[in-house]
This record gives C-alpha cells, sequence and structure tokens, in this order.
C-alpha cells in the first residue's frame, strides 16, 4: 500500500442467487473505474430477506421487488432509494445431450411436464409460478410425487446436471452459464412470469453516499451489456 493511501471500506450487499452473475461481473467493473470495493454475498432469496428482516447489517440488497416491498414495509430498507434492475423470465433445462421436449405453447409444456420423470423447481418466484401453474392446469397432485425442489441457493440446474432432475425450472439468468445442461428455452408467453429485480440501500448502511452512487451505476446504461449477457432484459 502506498503510504498515505486511504484504504476505501467495501460496500456490503447481499442477493438472491438470480442475481449472483450479473452482481459479480457489475460489481468487478465497478470497482475497476472507481476504486471502490465491493463485497456482495448471494444466496437463497429467502434466506437473504431473511436475514435482512433479521437485523443484519448490509449496505443494499438486491432481490425480487416483491421481496423488497416487504423489508420496506418492515423498515429495514429504505423505500425512496429502491430502483428497478432487470427482468427475468423463467427457462427450461434437460442435462446436455438430452431430448430437448418441446415447450413452445402452453399446451405442450403441460404434456412435456406430464410426461417428465422428474421435474425439479426453486424456493424462489420461478418455483412459486410453478406451482401456481400446475394447479391452475390440474396437474398438481399427479405430478407430486415426481417434484423435487431445490433446496435454497441450490442451483436447480445443478441437479438437471447432475441426473437428479430430468427436466428443470429457475430464472434463464441461473440457468444459463451451469455447465452440464442444454437450456430448452423459456417459457412460452401464456405459461411464463416475468420477474423483476431491484435493488436498495437498507436502513442499516454507514455508507449511504457510496451505496448510492453503487446503485446509480447498477441502473446506468454501462451496466446493460451485462445485464442482457447474463440472461436478463435491463429495466
Amino acid at each position: 500500500m502506498v503510504s498515505g493511501q486511504t484504504v476505501r471500506k467495501p460496500i456490503t450487499g447481499i442477493s438472491s442467487m438470480a442475481t449472483r452473475q450479473v452482481l459479480a461481473e457489475l460489481a468487478a467493473t465497478y470497482e475497476h473505474l472507481s476504486g471502490q470495493p465491493i463485497a456482495i454475498e448471494s444466496v437463497g432469496g429467502v434466506d437473504a430477506a431473511k436475514r435482512v428482516q433479521d437485523g443484519e447489517a448490509f449496505d443494499i440488497v438486491v432481490l425480487a421487488a416483491d421481496a423488497l416491498d416487504r423489508l420496506a414495509a418492515a423498515g429495514r430498507v429504505d423505500a425512496a432509494s429502491r430502483v428497478a434492475l432487470a427482468r427475468s423470465g423463467i427457462a427450461v433445462a434437460v442435462a446436455t445431450g438430452q431430448a430437448r421436449p418441446d415447450v413452445s405453447t402452453e399446451a405442450a409444456l403441460r404434456d412435456a411436464i406430464l410426461s417428465a420423470p422428474s421435474i425439479g423447481y426453486s424456493t424462489g418466484p420461478s418455483g412459486a409460478h410453478l406451482r401456481h401453474l400446475f394447479e391452475r392446469w390440474g396437474i398438481a397432485e399427479t405430478i407430486a410425487p415426481r417434484i423435487v425442489r431445490a433446496p435454497p441457493g441450490v442451483p436447480v440446474g445443478a441437479l438437471v446436471a447432475r441426473g437428479e432432475v430430468a427436466l428443470g425450472f429457475q430464472q434463464l439468468s441461473e440457468l444459463i452459464h451451469l455447465p452440464g445442461i442444454d437450456v430448452v428455452g423459456a417459457l412460452p408467453t401464456e405459461a411464463q412470469s416475468i420477474t423483476v429485480f431491484a435493488a436498495a440501500i437498507c436502513t442499516a448502511t454507514r455508507q449511504r453516499e457510496a451505496a448510492q452512487a453503487l446503485l446509480a451505476f447498477l441502473t446506468s446504461r454501462e451496466a446493460q451489456g451485462a445485464k442482457s449477457g447474463n440472461g436478463m432484459e435491463p429495466v
């Protein structure tokens, strides 16, 4: 370290796994541009929200917009600081080399699910949507014995790659970089659910200005390429 150089305290954050890759890329870019160190922990979304709710100190949090709204109502994040980061849809994956089912229409997707020996989804927003979809189709009880729910923080794609799940569903951003799987495609429009991921400054922060500057970068035009490259749509 150069004598007299100020050592900056890292901006700390927590996020769901859906934004892990894009935040890692953007954090590295921001550190390079600004010299400001960043430490963002990515875990299951349910766990991330609980840790902030329980009072664990972070500067920022990145979660699905509805989860952030609940944290704002509880006084754990500053509602006025909340910014939308990206939109993300649900995709389908099979193990590399396995036959890719037709999922181009709602009827084809339903048939693929009924034919699959096992179906995997997460504890996050995509999993909640799949459960509602199965109920709407009237197949929830039929396929219940074949459902595998990934533990919080464990990518559904990892279960697919290991052969524990034949047909896996999760946010595209959580599937596209995983080895051992092929992404079949996104859910058809009539069965799709888009999650908006957002960021906010935690009320526990002691680095509000630095956190605000980071959020400004995460929502800037310079951040759009990283979002698109990681399976998300800039808001």
